[in-house]
């Protein structure tokens, strides 16, 4: 277990602070859990240009944040798995980050181990950045020991705190700007939903089957099987989610649920772009997932989940709020899970039974359906169900 952070200096040394780039090239979820440490940031320079570096998927959505002002496209690079390097494009990009003439550079992608050497040929005046055990540290006094322990916002945050004292670090971290839906937003969502014979006025529950690598994936079937028992046991609509290449596992999900009435399933698989998606999970009832991107959305604009975690470090990435966020696990002696594809039986995943995502599911709907608030298809998709003001809950 690592020692707590030292208190930061009041002045670490970085002198004026006018140009900043970010490293965090990585998928939905995984962004969306930096947001306080990008919101502190902003709240340490104010008065910075803070420019993010990150995968394609996410130019539309720093578009949206008030604590970035730019975004720089991330060209891959080997032994870095988030993206086939474009390594073409490589020297253009070291030559430009160049040229911005950066005053800090704020390694935020990970350990260090393969990033730490990339952001070097950057040419920054200052590099704050994780390092692991035994390896030398970019900038020491900028510098925190990767820790093993703790949430991922947890985790980021103490790279920020080493740039200025904790005074400077405190204010408002806001869920709803880490996923700022907007009303045209909700108008989408409302037409594809009716489009796809949703019934005017009916409630729903988001099932979102997929994840990135099949070994985060619970099977289809028990998806299923929580899906009729909470249409059977609510009216409501069974509204099935995913991007285009997670089509084959919703098929299947659709298959198993065949034979409910009609208007009950409606199934958007690859229809749903980044923040139409958003307003659907901001609008349900319920979000039922897989631990990925989508789940980091629903904790971000409020709405009731339950999380079937297979595989990952649960402490690390489970929302905040177990009230209102249900992460539902099993121990085994393998996790948390390298694998892509698991290479046993997928003991975590079979170890989570039907019952019992049910059981939490029911309770939550149980809730909130007797709050006057509970969305509807009608009111949700035009007016916001999350207050502006609700802090960040960290674990």
């Amino acid at each position: 277990m690592h020692a707590p952070p030292a208190e930061p200096d009041s002045d670490p040394g970085l002198g004026e602070v006018r140009r900043i780039a970010v490293l965090r090239a990585l998928v939905l979820g995984d962004m969306l859990c930096a947001v306080p440490a990008l919101q502190a940031l902003r709240g340490r320079f104010p008065d910075a240009h803070i420019a993010l570096v990150g995968l394609p998927w996410a130019r539309e959505w720093v578009s949206r944040l008030p604590c970035i002002d730019e975004f720089i496209e991330f060209p891959g690079h080997p032994g870095l798995p988030e993206r086939v390097p474009d390594e073409a494009a490589w020297p253009a990009f070291v030559a430009d980050m160049q040229a911005r003439r950066l005053d800090l550079v704020v390694q935020l992608h990970g350990s260090g181990r393969l990033t730490n050497g990339l952001v070097a040929t950057w040419g920054a005046r200052h590099v704050a950045a994780f390092h692991e055990p035994g390896r030398a540290a970019p900038e020491p006094r900028l510098s925190v020991l990767w820790p093993e322990e703790g949430s991922e916002a947890q985790r980021l945050m103490r790279l920020i705190a080493v740039l200025g004292k904790p005074d400077s670090l405190r204010g408002p971290l806001r869920s709803a700007e880490a996923f700022p839906v907007r009303d045209a937003d909700r108008e989408a969502a409302r037409s594809l939903l009716l489009a796809h014979g949703a019934p005017p006025g009916r409630p729903w529950v988001c099932l979102h089957a997929g994840a990135q690598w099949p070994s985060r994936r619970w099977p289809p079937a028990r998806f299923a099987q929580v899906g009729r028992a909470l249409a059977t046991a609510h009216d409501l609509t069974l509204v099935l989610t995913g991007v285009a290449s997670e089509g084959p596992v919703v098929a299947a999900l659709e298959a198993a649920l065949q034979g409910l009435a009609p208007g009950r399933c409606v199934n958007l698989v690859g229809l749903t772009p980044l923040w139409t998606v958003g307003a659907l999970i901001e609008g349900a009832r319920l979000l039922v997932s897989n631990d990925t991107g989508v789940s980091h959305i629903a904790a971000a604009v409020g709405t009731p989940s339950v999380v079937i975690s297979c595989g990952a470090e649960v402490a690390r990435w489970a929302p905040g709020r177990p009230e209102l966020h249900r992460v539902l696990w099993a121990e085994v002696p393998c996790r948390p899970c390298t694998h892509a594809r698991c290479p046993t039986g997928h003991e975590c995943a079979m170890a989570v039974g039907p019952c019992d995502v049910v059981d939490h599911a029911l309770s939550l709907l149980r809730r909130t359906e007797a709050d006057d608030a509970s969305p509807s298809l009608e009111r949700s998709l035009n007016h916001a169900t999350v207050d502006s003001e609700t802090p960040w809950t960290l674990l």
